[in-house]
């Protein structure tokens, strides 16, 4: 590592993933060893509105993608209103090049349940549920054992540590449709139905599971809620950004030495990531990446100083999204990594409204054709008109994110495009897989 990676490296305490390294960290003994449901005690003993009010000063903001006040989300929820309150996780993860949510179920399943205790307490719900990837196996297992030992210890279940408080916890696995990461189609298939976004209004605050108000968070969201309360909101908010608070994962795959999870405080930029990872493979140089997944606009190298946060992102004209950070480098082609980020969307649409539907099917076979060496000029305006119709038109957030690595990487390295429509590049798919797609 460079000189000014170990000085990236010298600021970093870890906070979320503190345990993972930890022999047997997924345990409770050693979880409670480890300052485990020491929150909890401290929360159960406030006021539920006076730890809203906590998360609220603390700054968190959901760590799923969209950015959203957790505090405030939690205070939409209607109290006295005689319906019962739900808290759902969605640990859903699905996001092309993400996996920030999988290793803190898989090592330290015991801080997403305490934050669920913690946040279903503060929302007055009685039921939570934990909704997993299907294809999670092996974290699905870890957090049922750590749900099972967790009833057993008391810390769920009817009167909780004595304090009155009765909360359910149920553990369910979906069956790995991306759409499901969107969270009312997550509740559609927790209800038993087919996962397909709901129209919003209403919302879930009011008419969420069972058409009664929930909260729905992510894993990395609910599983922060431990260590604000320990520690108080004015220790959360000294790491990270004044507007983008405490730390958060960072998923880094593609082109470095050392892939991997790297917890670092909000606001930290992709160069210093890179030396975090040990630089950049031999050979290659950083040419493209994306801040938050593919659902995300790319950016190029001239951003590999923009810092990581919320605010500085969006300005830079991408979102920060999951931190899903996949790294490209000059020997990646911008127009193959998009037209394979397409064909997952167009897979993995719901198809229930048209733009989405229909757009991703008919963006395939424009890449298709660009690729083989049969593309025209004409193409590349048909991709932006087909996207000008899929961004804000579509039932969800699926659509508006297959348009982003289109857009973006027409906006960054529409040369390379041209390159293949013109012949200088030699074509990327046969003229098979061009006929099969008809």
């Amino acid at each position: 590592m460079s000189e000014p990676g170990r000085e990236v490296l010298a600021k970093l305490t870890p906070v979320l993933t503190k345990r993972w390294l930890s022999p047997d960290a997924w345990k409770l003994d050693v979880y409670e060893r480890l300052d485990g449901y020491l929150a909890l005690r401290k929360a159960l003993a406030v006021h539920p509105d006076d730890l809203i009010q906590l998360v609220k000063d603390s700054g968190l903001r959901g760590r799923g993608g969209a950015g959203f006040p957790t505090g405030l989300k939690w205070g939409f929820i209607p109290q006295n209103d005689g319906k019962p309150h739900y808290l759902v996780v969605n640990a859903d993860e699905g996001e092309p090049g993400t996996c920030k949510d999988l290793p803190l179920m898989t090592c330290d399943p015991h801080s997403l349940i305490e934050g669920v205790i913690i946040a279903s307490y503060a929302i007055r719900a009685s039921r939570a549920y934990i909704y997993i990837r299907g294809e999670a196996v092996h974290a699905a297992r870890r957090l049922r054992q750590a749900v099972n030992d967790a009833y057993k210890a008391g810390y769920l279940g009817r009167n909780i540590l004595g304090t009155g408080f009765d909360l359910d916890l149920a553990i369910h696995s979906g069956a790995g449709a991306y759409i499901c990461g969107e969270e009312t189609a997550l509740l559609d298939s927790l209800e038993g139905r087919r996962g397909q976004p709901r129209l919003r209004p209403p919302f879930p605050a009011t008419h969420g599971l069972y058409a009664c108000p929930t909260v729905v968070n992510n894993v990395g969201t609910i599983a922060s809620v431990p260590y604000i309360v320990l520690g108080g909101a004015d220790w959360w908010k000294s790491m990270g950004t004044e507007k983008s608070s405490g730390p958060m994962i960072y998923s880094l795959s593609g082109r470095v030495n050392n892939p991997g999870q790297y917890e670092c405080g909000l606001g930290i930029t992709l160069n210093e990531l890179i030396e975090l990872a040990g630089g950049m493979r031999p050979g290659h140089r950083l040419r493209f990446w994306t801040p938050g997944g593919s659902s995300t606009p790319l950016l190029a190298a001239e951003h590999a100083d923009v810092p990581l946060d919320f605010e500085s992102v969006a300005a830079a004209g991408s979102i920060l999204g999951t931190t899903a950070t996949q790294i490209f480098s000059d020997q990646d082609c911008p127009v193959y990594c998009t037209y394979r980020w397409i064909e997952f969307y167009h897979h993995e649409s719901c198809g229930k409204c048209t733009p989405c539907r229909e757009g991703n099917f008919w963006m395939t076979r424009i890449y298709r054709r660009i690729l083989s060496g049969q593309g025209s000029h004409e193409d590349l305006d048909t991709l932006l008109d087909v996207c000008d119709n899929i961004l804000g038109r579509s039932f969800c957030g699926l659509g508006d994110g297959a348009t982003s690595p289109v857009t973006s990487s027409l906006k960054f390295f529409k040369q390379d495009y041209l390159d293949y429509i013109e012949g200088r590049t030699a074509p990327r798919l046969s003229a098979k897989v061009l006929a099969g797609a008809h």
